[in-house]
């Protein structure tokens, strides 16, 4: 009975062994049409989708890669696709991995198609229509291609959700030339006009692991302009990327369609770098380039592993203009009659990615009234909550270091400044006051803000917080300060014989923030000839100064007015004034007790102090009602 078993087992399996056998001598002898229907039918049943071969179909005998090649073979489309077909080619010629076959698995190592028109889409709700189970959802279901070879071809290429619709068309040149396969480009990709050219090897690496393929690419996406040339190693999953860069355009904002990474808008920028891919990490190497005035190098990478793809690495200036930077934080290009940034900040593609990057540069290329130096700053956004910490530079000699935090996740945004100065020099921070090329000593302060606000405007025009500065022991200009207190006598003289300084005990400004209206706590500067104290506020949301200045004099001088100073107006426009009541009536007083007798005309124009020995303690409380406005002054 064993060896009947035995017996019959061993026919079978040499039974299976010669079914192939037997159809391959029936197909040399007799053609291998009559597979045509069988296969056809098979295809039908699995995608239900129509599978046409309207030409010859030939088996070409190897081992272990036989071919199979079909004439007039076309596929069709599912029901929901805008064209019919999804493939028609001339000829289409497969090599089939036998010994993976016989295994039960299906793998092309290599499929050539002549004349080949593809048309690929996929629809809003995900389906794609080169997935070929009958829903079009199974990621694993598609033709296993290593490599493809598409000989004067075209495809096309819809995906709405995306707004890409892209026609390609391809043409072979016969030489050796690595780069022997040409192809153009045209229509939108991500929602921007794509026009392309280039280059590259005439069989694609399609899922190929081990072949880099050829590449080279000059293309213009709307305002971006691209050329790339290296090698990409399996073109369906971009396994290994090895590309040097070229890249210019308007704004470094207009690249997020490209690379999927929020970067901030910026002037016209160029750069040039090599591009590598392991595994999940891009990776920008080696990169230098222009935006606008700045210069910047350094190397950045894209780990897209993450639920959130991380952007990290850092960047580098010989020069940074603070110019450029003005779009990123609302500065707006147009003049305007706001002077702080009102421009909203494009928060909507914080969530699409992560970052920490460090940011340095040598020189800052400013506008001459702002004596700002090298810049450092860490920047880091995770779930829309991004942080400058710390941000430092040199400023007037000194050092500014703060801690900036903006986050998104609220609406409206909420933002939150720490600053320290350190060391200021005065006279650099004022060089448009003619102080006689005279140091006025070194400023200090803090500053601790919070608002809520879309932009650097609505951020400072909702703040509450507190802001205080103070410098000690310099020197000033006499005349300057003459001329606060309308010592005429003193400021003809000064002109006369030359302007000199004196000492400058401190200054010190101090004020309560709330609801974007700073006001005065302490407001002084205290000199060897006179004390100026100042009370009022200023209104960031609206932009408007109120402030009065109060000078006292320490010195006895003969001829003065002696009279408030306003300072009022816009940011953009500030305005200064004088009590003109108060000196009418001391000069009306002088002219009067003048007719009596012309010596008591001085008396009105006396001031004989004594001011305010120690100003630096003065402190003057914050007002339980708003500062007059200046139009009701008297």
């Amino acid at each position: 009975m064993l060896r009947r078993n035995l017996k019959w087992l061993a026919l079978g399996f040499a039974a299976l062994l010669l079914l192939p056998v037997l159809l391959l001598l029936w197909s040399l002898l007799f053609g291998f049409n009559w597979a045509r229907a069988p296969l056809q039918d098979w295809a039908l049943r699995q995608t239900g989708r129509v599978l046409l071969i309207n030409g010859d179909l030939d088996l070409l005998p190897a081992w272990p890669l036989p071919r199979v090649r079909a004439q007039g073979l076309s596929f069709a489309n599912p029901a929901w696709s805008a064209a019919p077909q999804m493939v028609v080619a001339e000829t289409v010629e497969l090599s089939i991995n036998l010994p993976q076959l016989l295994r039960g698995r299906l793998a092309i190592p290599e499929a050539h198609l002549l004349r080949p028109r593809l048309f690929l889409e996929q629809a809003p709700d995900g389906r794609k229509n080169w997935l070929l189970d009958r829903a079009q959802s199974d990621e694993e279901m598609r033709l296993p291609i290593d490599r493809l070879l598409l000989d004067q071809g075209q495809i096309h290429y819809l995906a709405p959700l995306q707004q890409t619709a892209l026609v390609v068309d391809l043409s072979t040149v016969a030489d050796a030339s690595p780069h022997s396969l040409r192809f153009e480009a045209q229509g939108q990709f991500r929602g921007q006009a794509l026009s392309a050219t280039g280059s590259g090897g005439a069989v694609l690496a399609w899922r190929d692991q081990t072949r880099p393929y050829p590449l080279q690419l000059q293309a213009t996406l709307d305002q971006t302009r691209l050329q790339a040339s290296g090698s990409i190693t399996s073109l369906f999953s971009f396994s290994a990327v090895d590309l040097q860069l070229k890249l210019s355009g308007t704004s470094l904002a207009t690249l997020f369609p490209i690379i999927g990474v929020a970067l901030p808008p910026t002037p016209a920028y160029r750069s040039s770098g090599q591009l590598l891919r392991s595994g999940s990490v891009w990776r920008y190497q080696s990169f230098t380039g222009q935006v606008g005035r700045s210069d910047i190098a350094g190397t950045l990478q894209v780990d897209t592993a993450p639920a959130r793809p991380l952007l990290s690495g850092s960047v580098r200036a010989r020069q940074l203009a603070l110019a450029d930077l003005g779009p990123a934080v609302g500065v707006r290009a147009e003049p305007s009659a706001r002077v702080l940034p009102d421009l909203p900040f494009d928060t909507a593609r914080w969530a699409a990615m992560d970052a920490d990057v460090t940011i340095e540069a040598a020189q800052l290329l400013r506008e001459q009234a702002l004596p700002v130096a090298g810049l450092s700053t860490r920047v880091r956004l995770q779930d829309r909550r991004l942080t400058l910490d710390p941000l430092g530079f040199a400023l007037a000699g000194g050092q500014f270091k703060a801690s900036l935090v903006l986050d998104a996740r609220s609406d409206p945004l909420r933002g939150q400044v720490s600053a320290q100065l350190r060391g200021l020099e005065l006279g650099l921070l004022l060089p448009r006051v003619d102080l006689r090329k005279a140091g006025i000593g070194r400023l200090d302060g803090e500053i601790e803000l919070q608002g809520r606000g879309a932009s650097v405007g609505r951020l400072l025009a909702t703040a509450d917080g507190q802001l205080s500065l103070s410098a000690r022991d310099g020197r000033i200009s006499r005349l300057l300060m003459e001329q606060t207190g309308l010592h005429l006598l003193e400021i003809l003289r000064l002109n006369l014989s030359g302007d000199k300084t004196v000492a400058m005990h401190c200054a010190l400004a101090d004020f309560k923030v709330s609801k974007g209206v700073m006001q005065v706590r302490t407001l002084v500067l205290d000199t060897e000839v006179n004390t100026l104290v100042g009370s009022g506020g200023v209104d960031l949301a609206q932009e408007r100064l109120d402030l009065t200045i109060v000078p006292r004099t320490k010195v006895v001088s003969v001829i003065a007015l002696r009279s408030p100073i306003y300072i009022t107006g816009s940011f953009a426009k500030p305005e200064l004034d004088l009590d003109r009541g108060r000196i009418a009536m001391r000069g009306l007083g002088a002219l009067v007790l003048g007719l009596v007798n012309p010596l008591l005309a001085l008396v009105p124009l006396l001031d004989v102090g004594p001011g305010v020995d120690d100003g630096c303690r003065v402190r003057q409380p914050t007002p339980a009602v708003p500062a007059v406005p200046s139009q009701q002054r008297p």
